[in-house]
């Protein structure tokens, strides 16, 4: 259950960020919102983190490098974002946004890559795929 909230969190989350940051764009320009947005990201992390002291930083030596190289996907992430909701709209940006991301997890998962568990591909999986697939492109018509 934890999971799920967090989830509907996650994805209420991305559509405001979305929105948000159009809209910051459009004053400034995308390089410069993505910037002012990982700033402000980086001193709300950094209070929460002050105030529950949640992990060990110690243990970053046992994390493989290319993990840590994770930020950069937030900078793509928040721009390609911004320049999807400014070109789209928010709803045609989040629904191809879902497809790519459910796409991308799907592949990570089949392949086994970065330590996921290996997913054995079961045929109602992929009509799920095709059925987003199919929603997004009568979502556009």
């Amino acid at each position: 259950m934890k999971g799920i909230l967090f989830a509907i969190i996650a994805g209420l989350s991305i559509t405001m960020q979305g929105i948000f940051n159009s809209s910051m764009s459009q004053v400034i320009s995308g390089w410069h919102t993505t910037v002012i947005v990982h700033l402000v990201g980086f001193a709300i992390a950094l209070i929460v983190y002050t105030l529950t002291r949640d992990g060990d930083i110690r243990n970053i030596t046992s994390i493989r490098p290319l993990y840590i190289t994770g930020g950069t996907f937030g900078v793509i992430v928040i721009f390609s974002e911004l320049v999807a909701f400014n070109e789209l709209g928010p709803a045609s940006a989040i629904a191809i946004l879902l497809v790519a991301q459910l796409l991308a997890a799907f592949i990570v998962e089949l392949k086994g890559w970065f330590e996921e568990k290996k997913l054995q591909v079961k045929g109602y999986q992929l009509a799920g795929v095709a059925l987003m697939i199919t929603g997004v492109v009568l979502f556009k018509l």
